[in-house]
């Protein structure tokens, strides 16, 4: 492995192009990287044809993730888009997972970074462009990269922060403890400055990111901790922001300080994710998520008495080993109480290293189908009960850009995390602006400027 000395990189010219998977935060990795990027002397495109340097950014949590980028570059390859004298970067949790296996698997990847060595990026170009020796460089400490990268770039209406990095909770089936590290939390002061700094540049609304943010314990300024629920009031304190998003909130974690800001700040969004991947008890433990079914649904009735339309989403992990079909029917029980709205469901992938992958009793990938198809069968259900009630109703939206549809339309986004369309002036771009609900589609509603 090489590790390097932090140091500034000669200054260069160039392109590069940048193609990102999974989550959140790997978004605002990629973003963060255009940023370091440009201030390297590069240009972006947006043709991986054009570019000197192609960086590829994806998750390891599910096996797809990792076969659609390698598939991805082989296609490129195949199409004359990128050739043996294109620079590819592979990097995000994928990277720090399988490391040196990277360069194995495919010899016309020239750079493996991970999500704490990101901010090396230039360097590696560098070292790689003078040896033409496949560089690897995944290890670093959790924050070390937020010091070193610049200050963000133009994002537009809405904008990523991250909180903190890596995860410490260990649960069985997650390969994040590994690829992103033990947790960590930023300084409140650095959090507060990117997000003046979004603000500054005319974002509206700010989404914290984190493994599980309500974990937050970050220093303030005379070296205190502070808990999450403190950080959501500084935040929301602050001048230009008009709402206020957090993902991602483990249940054990969601203390009721969380649950009063909530009910006290208006501008935190009306939609709240909460992973509980099952409604049973069993597989809940199995899984080393350590709550219960009824504490989820304690921490539901809460959240409803301070913010009554709260709109829930959540995360489901269906043929985890040992999954019996009444574990899974507590789980279709689980949903009906609860009345999830936009949630993410998927099928268990095994990931190596893992306590679950050592696991025996696997579940038969016919059952696993079955079950995927049936909970997803419910939760489309839901999903539609929750835009049918939105019929009529006026809305408060942040105006994102086109609809990618129809070019006449403008696309927008509720408190509640839904998709408006509506016709408007390209001025209202970037603004917030109040909508009729005049019409419900399979995952967008229809609208009709108000002011």
């Amino acid at each position: 492995m090489t590790n390097f000395i932090s140091s500034q990189p000669k200054l260069q010219t160039g392109t590069f192009f940048i193609a990102v998977w999974g989550c959140q935060m790997n978004v605002y990795d990629a973003d963060r990287l255009r940023d370091l990027l440009s201030a390297s002397g590069y240009a972006e495109v947006f043709d991986p044809a054009q570019a000197k340097v192609v960086v590829l950014i994806t998750c390891a949590v599910r096996a797809k993730a990792e076969d659609k980028v390698f598939n991805q570059i082989a296609s490129w390859q195949h199409q004359g888009q990128i050739n043996e004298d294109t620079v590819i970067a592979l990097g995000g949790c994928v990277g720090a997972e399988l490391a040196e296996q990277i360069i194995a698997l495919d010899k016309s990847v020239s750079i493996v970074f991970g999500p704490r060595t990101a901010h090396r990026l230039p360097q590696m170009i560098d070292r790689f462009c003078a040896s033409h020796l496949p560089v690897v460089d995944v290890t670093a400490d959790a924050l070390q990269k937020f010091d070193a990268l610049p200050d963000p770039g133009l994002r537009g209406p809405s904008a990523f922060i991250t909180i903190m990095e890596g995860c410490s909770n260990k649960c069985t089936y997650c390969i994040v403890p590994y690829t992103r590290g033990a947790e960590e939390s930023r300084p409140v002061q650095d959090i507060l400055h990117e997000c003046l700094n979004h603000l500054a540049q005319g974002a509206l609304e700010l989404h914290l990111l984190g493994q599980n943010v309500n974990s937050y314990c970050g220093l303030d300024e005379n070296g205190e901790k502070t808990s999450f629920a403190s950080l959501l009031y500084e935040i929301a304190a602050l001048p230009g922001l008009k709402r206020l998003r957090f993902t991602t909130s483990n249940p054990m974690d969601f203390t009721d300080d969380v649950v009063r800001a909530i009910g006290d700040l208006e501008v935190i969004a009306d939609s709240i994710h909460i992973p509980v991947q099952s409604g049973s008890d069993r597989i809940l433990q199995l899984m080393h998520r350590r709550y219960t079914a009824q504490s989820y649904l304690e921490l539901v009735t809460k959240l409803r008495k301070v913010r009554p339309q709260v709109s829930i989403s959540s995360d489901f992990i269906v043929g985890f080993p040992g999954e019996t079909e009444e574990d899974f029917a507590q789980t279709l029980q689980l949903v009906e109480a609860v009345k999830f709205d936009q949630s993410f469901s998927f099928i268990y992938s095994e990931r190596p290293g893992t306590p679950a992958a050592k696991m025996t009793d696997k579940v038969p990938k016919e059952i696993k189908q079955e079950r995927i198809y049936k909970l997803q069968d419910l939760l489309e259900e839901l999903s539609a009960q929750y835009s049918h009630s939105y019929l009529g109703t006026t809305q408060e939206v942040l105006v994102e850009g086109f609809s990618r549809k129809d070019c006449t339309e403008l696309k927008a986004r509720s408190s509640a995390n839904r998709i408006v369309v509506f016709k408007g002036s390209e001025k209202l771009i970037g603004k917030m602006v109040t909508v009729k609900i005049t019409g419900v589609m399979a995952h967008t509603l229809k609208g009709e400027l108000l002011s």
